[in-house]
């Protein structure tokens, strides 16, 4: 039995798992783009990056407009917005690990009564 793929455009988390809309995303933080110069400089054919550009459109993370024959791309950082919160309870989870990490180092230099982990 085969099982019917998910659908790559039902959110921001499925659209940004493929590598090559993540290397888009990276070229669009520096400016705008039209399709072929992504095409190119990614290596791939118009018509794949269209595609790719297609669900990043779709999920909110790009946006398009048309100059001439030209379809130009632009990060939209709001779509990534659900991304950087459900990132953020991993942040504050490191932040308290470091600092209990932290504690501990201290309070072996305290009782070995050598400076070596101090900050």
């Amino acid at each position: 039995m085969v099982m019917a793929r998910a659908s790559t455009t039902s959110d921001v988390f499925n659209a940004i798992a493929e590598p090559q809309r993540r290397e888009i995303l990276l070229h669009l933080r520096r400016g705008e783009h039209a399709v072929g110069e992504l095409a190119l400089e990614l290596e791939m054919t118009q018509p794949q990056a269209s595609k790719h550009l297609r669900v990043l459109r779709e999920v909110g993370l790009v946006h398009v407009r048309v100059d001439g024959k030209q379809r130009l791309y632009e990060l939209d950082p709001a779509g990534l917005l659900p991304v950087k919160e459900w990132l953020g309870g991993f942040e504050q989870f490191w932040n308290e690990s470091f600092d209990r990490l932290n504690d501990y180092v201290r309070e072996l230099d305290r009782t070995r009564g050598k400076g070596q982990y101090s900050d």
